[in-house]
């Protein structure tokens, strides 16, 4: 029996499209533009992106003023999602873990305070290569983990402001003897490179003598109780560096209960709000620090640059809001303007 017209066409159809569809080269797809280049950067250009803060510990005012700056950064902004969470005891273990999650998660950017780089290194390294922007903050890993450093001021600034700082409140040019340094953890990076221009630093005054460098392991009891003891084994101690936020209120405590304030001077790195009552006191004359809050504020901002492409190795500048124009050098984008809290000025600053 003869078809019908119209089914002997339908069938003539279908013959020629599965006959196309069989002798079509099978396509290769596009390549997937990594996460971290210019082009992948303007795709992403002002689409809503979650941003992961994590800092070397959690809960001390030094990161909780950063965050403070990150939080306004991310509503200014009104596309960036935040998160802000890091480890309670300091833990690079629990770092390492928290990176691995936000990884999974697939988070746009993950900006990191490293607590010990070298552990750090093999969770930042797997999740640039899973495409999520790594950015460090506050303190430095090895370059080729992350894409850009979101630097307070640059080391050297940091380690000759502490010993010019130091000597002035001891008398000036001539000033006269032992000083001590307490620090963070042997493996804090940013600490390491302070400390190395610290030395650098000193023999502009020959008469002060460094005697010892402690750590403390950002732990409040530990520093005052490392600060207790090197007052007991250089009785001619002068003067105490105390370069981690936790050590700097440690290390004065001790010395004002010793009775040796004004005879110890103690200056470091720490919010001046932590450090207020000591200023008025005496028992510090000097605080030196930057704004922790502008320092929380520009890391959001450069992250959001970074995933929008505007921020690239080529960059000589960053427009950062309301701190505007920030300049950057190579791969590290400078928040700058060292400050330093005497009696003086530090009620003006609340932070």
């Amino acid at each position: 029996m003869s078809r019908p017209p119209q089914l002997l066409l339908a069938g003539i159809l279908l013959s020629v499209f599965l006959t196309g569809c069989a002798n079509k080269p099978t396509e290769t797809p596009p390549a997937v533009q990594p996460a971290n280049t210019p082009a992948a950067g303007k795709a992403q250009a002002g689409k809503k992106i979650t941003v992961c803060l994590l800092p070397k510990k959690k809960g001390i005012p030094y990161f909780t003023s950063c965050a403070k700056g990150a939080e306004e950064a991310a509503k200014e902004l009104g596309n960036v999602n935040l998160i802000y969470d890091g480890p309670t005891d300091g833990s690079a273990e629990k770092s390492a873990s928290l990176i691995e999650q936000w990884t999974l998660k697939g988070v746009d950017v993950i900006a990191v305070s490293p607590n010990d780089p070298e552990v750090l290194a093999p969770a930042m390294t797997k999740a640039r290569e899973k495409g999520v922007h790594l950015l460090t903050w506050d303190a430095d890993a090895k370059p080729d983990t992350r894409e850009f450093l979101v630097n307070q001021a640059t080391p050297k600034e940091i380690g000759y402001t502490l010993v010019d700082t130091m000597a002035k409140d001891l008398g000036g040019e001539g000033a006269q003897g032992e000083v001590a340094i307490i620090t963070a953890t042997v493996t804090a990076a940013n600490q390491n490179e302070w400390m190395k221009y610290m030395k650098e630093r000193l023999p502009k005054y020959p008469g002060l003598k460094l005697v010892a460098t402690k750590p403390s392991n950002e732990d409040q009891k530990l520093a005052f109780s490392v600060a207790q003891d090197l007052m007991k084994a250089y009785p001619n101690l002068k003067g105490l560096f105390a370069i981690s936020s936790v050590a700097f209120p440690a290390a004065a405590e001790a010395v004002k209960q010793a009775g040796k304030a004004g005879k110890v001077l103690v200056t470091g790195l720490a919010t001046p709000n932590d450090m207020r009552a000591y200023v008025k006191d005496g028992t510090v004359k000097s605080v030196i620090l930057w704004n922790t809050v502008d320092l929380g504020y520009l890391t959001v901002q450069t992250a959001r640059a970074v995933v929008d492409g505007t921020l690239t190795k080529e960059s000589k500048t960053l427009k950062a809001g309301r701190l505007g124009e920030r300049r950057i050098e190579g791969d590290n984008v400078l928040l700058g303007n060292i400050l330093v809290f005497t009696k003086e000025n530090i009620d003006e600053y609340e932070f």
